[in-house]
């Protein structure tokens, strides 16, 4: 009997000693930029391994709806983590958005500009008065004067046509748009759909080359919870590392928690991730940083061809505090 109860005594014990981990776990919401894919395939990972869990953190990562979605969620405090383009989270600092960049995903632009060859358009300069369809939450829309601008375009000669973010293709080729927008990473989808009649043009190659998405933190967050967004990056950053090092079961963990997608298509699609996510700084300084002297070139760029509402130190929007300086991209 009193061997019978010592058994349930300590596996009582047990059981109590296995619940102290999940009692002590941070719930937290971070929201992607747009639906989960190949780009996210990092934040799954880690959390499929349990990492964020061992560090303490809950995680709950939520689909998006475009950058200006995530950003104004973050800046306002409903959310306190997000995924979103930086350039136009400088846009939304001048507005008053209260948010700090604590990780750089994309060191180079991912957006891009696609449209029928057959339909004349050449670059830039051929889209006045035509039609370009994307989500109105959409990055490319805030950064759009600085493009038109830079490409003496008049930022105001084209229409905008608010589509899903599924729906750009089916649209383009029906040529119900003339243009449309995507992310690099999703390239290769373009390139199989339209073949040859495929038109684009990278931003960074056409002397617009800001951050992309970066992860952001509310500023009053961020204050008050500084060791957990320490080892929010911390997970975060090794698990962009990890992946780096071996795509697959990285992706894999993607795919598992997001059964429309394909192993195949995804990996293709994180392949030119790496690309995006390589510069000078993430191989020589830290991946994830956010170089100073990058930063003030694009406050200057947001500032000139955009326009602020109110003017602000752009220190105050970004930290590379919660860094792990060995990290770095490979080479």
């Amino acid at each position: 009997m009193f061997a019978r109860l010592a058994r349930l005594a300590l596996g009582a014990v047990a059981a109590m000693a296995a619940a102290a981990p999940a009692a002590a776990q941070t719930k937290v919401d971070f929201i992607l930029n747009w639906v989960p894919g190949g780009d996210h395939a990092p934040y799954y990972y880690a959390k499929k391994l349990g990492w964020y869990a061992q560090a303490g953190i809950d995680l709950n990562i939520e689909p998006g709806k475009g950058s200006a979605l995530s950003t104004q969620r973050v800046g306002a405090g409903a959310t306190p983590f997000g995924l979103a383009d930086m350039a136009g989270v400088l846009v939304a600092k001048g507005k008053g958005a209260d948010t700090v960049a604590v990780y750089n995903v994309y060191a180079n632009s991912p957006q891009g500009m696609y449209w029928l060859k057959s339909s004349g358009i050449k670059g830039v300069k051929d889209f006045a008065g035509k039609k370009i369809g994307n989500p109105a939450g959409d990055g490319a829309r805030v950064m759009w004067p600085a493009l038109a601008k830079a490409n003496g375009l008049d930022p105001k000669s084209v229409t905008w046509v608010n589509i899903d973010a599924n729906g750009k293709l089916a649209a383009l080729k029906a040529k119900s748009v003339d243009v449309t927008t995507s992310f690099y990473n999703i390239h290769h989808i373009f390139e199989r759909e339209l073949g040859a009649d495929m038109g684009f043009l990278a931003w960074r190659d056409a002397g617009l080359n800001p951050y992309g998405n970066s992860i952001i933190v509310n500023a009053k967050y961020l204050e008050a919870n500084k060791p957990l967004v320490d080892k929010f990056v911390k997970v975060t950053q090794r698990a962009f590392a990890a992946c780096v090092k071996e795509p697959r079961p990285c992706v894999q963990a993607l795919v598992d928690a997001n059964g429309a997608l394909k192993l195949d298509n995804e990996l293709e699609n994180w392949g030119l991730v790496e690309k995006l996510m390589s510069d000078k700084f993430s191989r020589e300084m830290a991946l994830g940083i956010h170089e100073d002297g990058r930063m003030k070139a694009d406050y200057e760029l947001v500032s000139e061809y955009i326009g602020l509402d109110k003017p602000f130190d752009v220190k105050t929007t970004y930290t590379n505090e919660f860094l792990d300086r060995s990290i770095k991209m490979t080479k």
